[in-house]
């Protein structure tokens, strides 16, 4: 058989699967006979290209029909150069109304680690812009391998000036330095929209711009949500009129996860919750799928439709899942079969060097048992939730060994263990559990990173060590630690010492992820457990701060009461009437006691002298009020993170580069052995990061 042959074949059913044409690469490269004229306003969502593959990568569009005229016909040209007078590959492509007039071509045949140009074009000769994308390298190469890692962009709310400098800056890099992808670790858009009436003095300290109006949204408090399948088509389109976020996919190849905005803010599986109240939403969550499967291009595997060029959805009724395995899936049909309609997780070979592993981290997560409404310890005034308890409540039948206490307690509260029977909280779901575990168990790469949408560190601070004084509330002597955030992966921690105890089992190194969704900077060591209980590491974490959204650094100095007796765990008031701002990272990485000497004496040496390195052990930095992006390199001896800081992205920087820096920061992760610990060196190239480290 003709090799060749048989590897279209093949893409071609790969093609098909993805809902995608074929465009296949020749040997010889031959000018273009295309009569092409840029017409950027007929393709207004610009171009696109994602998942690059070695051999291959997937290509995209938009060109809607223009009223009074036939329905556009498109030809894709890929060539090696940006005059395109070395053309390599060319395929017909045709946007229908069914998929929005979007367009997705599978690119095969090409070189690996190899940038290409490519543009569609109409049947009149008017075109789209020039995109750019580059391959992969091939499993045995030594390349080192560069790229970053964003999320949480909200157009509504801000502007997109973390892209700016991204493209800046590799604009000036020699060509054997530039950034090979783009990840994106989801909020790619934001269901959950403000119009500006709503709001007329903003948010936070934010304007609100008009954005997107949902011709059939829904309002709830100050927001409105998409409830049709053109209300989550027209907030894509809102999202890709940026264009910053348009220039970015034209340059780059995208990999893509989506997060939990994509679908419904506070939502898991097909389930949306609004005010703490479930509501079924199958028929949504399939609108939700197709829409993202329609305007990223990924290689996302369409199960619902048999490989039609059409998304098909099947038939769901909105029905709450009543019951729930000990996997946290919920065994309504309609549910299953509306989380199952596209399969994203999926992983990425970059040469020696890096394997790539996404997962899905909402479509199968099951209710949070830290929801419960019985779950109401803690201390009023106090913006921590009891470390050890979220533990018990977690963890389920299987805490403590399988030995669950029967009674909860904290200070003088005591409650029956209602989850002492119940499964531990669940996130990844049984079968992309045992994909992840078992691709990262047989992984060859020097490093093996997750792509991972939610952040897994701990964020805790120590309030049983509050300096005692009139009027200001006490936390018990004896109730620990306090967490500061349980929504993703910190209050999943049965599941994460889960994956954790198996790297450690496996003795896998080079272990980590890359996460988002905080709207935070973050760098550490993961540990299945933290003092008081062993501290182990075996994996490194980094969380990129948001592209624009609000971060909890932002918002704490405008909510904080001055005369809050506590005020110093949250907000740093400086001397001589200067700017309030958010200290909640300081007491975090340093403790409860640092924080108020910070605010007594304004010296940053004599606070952190009173550290507490049992607090916050496998923390190396926090910013949870950080925008901008990390930039990760990835080489046979050592992986490095830079945080790229930017200020508040409130409106778009008038300078090309996007404006000024915050700061620079690095973190250099030397390759360990199996039996030692990862660490990480911090090296601040710029800026002031007293607050955050």
């Amino acid at each position: 058989m003709n090799t060749s042959a048989a590897s279209r074949r093949a893409f071609l059913a790969s093609a098909a699967a993805m809902g995608a044409s074929l465009a296949w690469g020749r040997a010889e490269a031959k000018p273009s006979r295309i009569n092409w004229t840029e017409r950027r306003d007929l393709y207004p969502q610009g171009v696109a290209s994602g998942d690059p593959m070695p051999d291959s990568v997937i290509l995209w569009t938009r060109r809607p029909a223009t009223p009074g005229q036939a329905a556009p016909v498109l030809t894709l040209e890929i060539a090696e150069d940006e005059g395109f007078h070395r053309v390599v590959a060319t395929a017909r492509a045709v946007p229908k109304l069914e998929s929005d007039w979007t367009s997705r071509v599978l690119a095969g045949g090409l070189k690996p680690s190899h940038v290409y140009f490519y543009r569609f074009t109409d049947q009149t000769g008017a075109g789209s812009r020039i995109g750019r994308t580059i391959t992969a390298p091939t499993e045995n190469s030594d390349k080192t391998v560069r790229f970053t890692f964003v999320s949480c962009q909200s157009p509504n709310e801000g502007a997109q000036n973390a892209y700016m400098r991204m493209i800046w800056e590799d604009e000036r890099k020699p060509a054997d330095q530039r950034l090979d992808f783009v990840l994106h670790l989801g909020d790619f858009i934001y269901e959950v929209t403000v119009y500006p009436e709503d709001a007329p003095n903003g948010r936070y300290g934010r304007r609100v711009r008009e954005f997107v109006r949902y011709p059939h949204g829904e309002k709830i408090g100050n927001f409105h949500i998409p409830t049709t399948l053109e209300d989550y088509r027209l907030v894509y389109q809102a999202v890709l009129n940026d264009p910053d976020i348009q220039d970015a996919r034209a340059r780059w190849p995208f990999v893509c996860m989506w997060d939990n905005h994509e679908f419904s803010w506070q939502g898991y599986q097909s389930v949306q919750v609004f005010g703490g109240k479930a509501r079924p939403g199958a028929s949504v969550k399939l609108m939700a799928n197709q829409a993202w499967f329609e305007y990223q291009p990924a290689r996302g595997v369409r199960l619902a439709d048999g490989g039609r060029d059409v998304w098909v959805s099947p038939p769901v009724t909105d029905v709450l899942p009543a019951t729930y395995d000990d996997n946290g899936l919920g065994q309504e049909p309609s549910n299953i079969a509306a989380i199952s309609s596209l399969k994203l997780w999926r992983s990425f070979r970059y040469g020696r060097h890096l394997e790539l592993l996404l997962t899905d981290n909402h479509s199968f997560m099951g209710p949070n048992p830290l929801n419960d409404e019985r779950n109401v310890f803690g201390v009023e005034g106090f913006p921590f939730a009891p470390d050890e308890v979220n533990r018990i409540i977690d963890a389920g039948r299987t805490y403590d060994g399988g030995k669950p206490p029967e009674k909860i307690r904290f200070g003088t509260d005591e409650a029956p263990n209602w989850a002492k029977d119940q499964p531990p909280g669940a996130v990844l779901g049984a079968e992309q559990k045992a994909w992840f575990l078992d691709r990262l168990g047989k992984s060859r790469a020097t490093w093996k990173v997750w792509g991972n949408s939610m952040g897994a560190l701990d964020c805790r601070a120590d309030p049983q060590n509050t300096p005692k004084a009139p009027g200001r509330p006490e936390w018990p002597a004896d109730g620990g630690y306090g967490m500061y955030a349980v929504a993703d992966w910190a209050g999943h921690r049965a599941e994460r010492a889960e994956i954790l105890d198996f790297v450690r089992d496996h003795g896998i190194t080079g272990f980590g992820t890359v996460a988002g969704d905080r709207h935070a900077f973050y760098a550490g060591v993961l540990a299945p457990t933290l003092p008081p209980h062993p501290f182990e590491p075996v994996a490194f974490e980094f969380v990129t701060g948001s592209i624009t959204s609000v971060g909890g650094g932002e918002v704490l100095p405008r909510v904080t009461k001055k005369d809050d007796p506590l005020r110093s765990i949250s907000v740093y008031d400086p001397p001589n009437g200067a700017q309030a701002v958010s200290c909640i990272d300081f007491t975090v990485l340093h403790g409860v006691r640092a924080a108020f000497e910070l605010q007594a004496t304004h010296d940053f040496d004599k606070a952190k002298a009173l550290h507490n390195p049992d607090v916050s052990p496998h923390l190396s930095f926090l910013d949870q009020g950080g925008h901008g992006y990390g930039l990760v390199t990835c080489t046979a001896n050592g992986l490095s993170c830079e945080f790229v800081g930017i200020p508040n992205p409130n409106e778009r920087a008038t300078t090309p580069d996007g404006g000024p820096l915050t700061y620079r920061v690095r973190h250099d992760i030397p390759l360990w052995r199996k039996g030692e610990r990862p660490e990480l060196k911090q090296t601040v190239l710029e800026g002031d990061v007293r607050m955050f480290t």
